[in-house]
Order: C-alpha cells, then sequence, then structure tokens
C-alpha cells in the first residue's frame, strides 16, 4: 500500500529531479554531436525544474515562488534551444558536420 503513495512524498521528486540531472550532466560528457548536448542540457534544466517545484510544493508558504522559478527556467531553455539551433544550422553550414571533433577551429 506504501508504493501507491509515492508521489506524495518529498524524496520521490527529488530522487527523480537527481535522476534528470545526472543524465544530463553524462549526456554533456559522452555525447560528441552539438544536438546530443543540447538535449543533455535540456536534461539538466528539467531536474532543476522538478527539484524546484517538489520543494515549492512540499516546503514553500508561498506557493508561486517555485512555480515562478520554474517558468523563468522554461524560458531560458526555449532562448538557450533558439540560440543553439540557429548557432547549429550556422556551423552546419560552414564545417558540414556538427560533430564537436570536427569544429577544433571555433577557438577564441
Amino acid at each position: 500500500m506504501q508504493l501507491f503513495n509515492l508521489y506524495n512524498c518529498l524524496s520521490t521528486y527529488l530522487v527523480l529531479g537527481a535522476l534528470l540531472f545526472a543524465f544530463g550532466i553524462y549526456g554533456m560528457l559522452a555525447r560528441r554531436t552539438v544536438i546530443g548536448m543540447l538535449i543533455a542540457a535540456e536534461f539538466i534544466l528539467a531536474g532543476a525544474s522538478t527539484n524546484f517545484m517538489a520543494f515549492n510544493r512540499f516546503l514553500a508558504p508561498d506557493p508561486t515562488v517555485g512555480q515562478i522559478f520554474t517558468l523563468f527556467i522554461m524560458a531560458i531553455a526555449a532562448a538557450e534551444a533558439a540560440i543553439a539551433i540557429s548557432i547549429l544550422v550556422a556551423v552546419y553550414r560552414n564545417y558540414k558536420s556538427i560533430d564537436t571533433d570536427d569544429l577544433v577551429d571555433l577557438q577564441g
């Protein structure tokens, strides 16, 4: 019966947020393409948003604080994705590749 009550526990959400964050860090380190790194960055932001919403639900005296932080994170994630995709298109036009090992000419 305790299994069905996991949604009402703060630690469940914190573990889920930590897993999303860890998958994002692993993706940033393991992926070689820019698109894979972009998806991994979205996982990192999703993990942070999950933690903000969990703390908002269980600990915050003002219930709007966590929601506002999450909305800011979503806006930053959307802007980051739009800018990264435009940079990715420009890089692909010049180098015909999105593999990070092929982009060594982009130093400083």
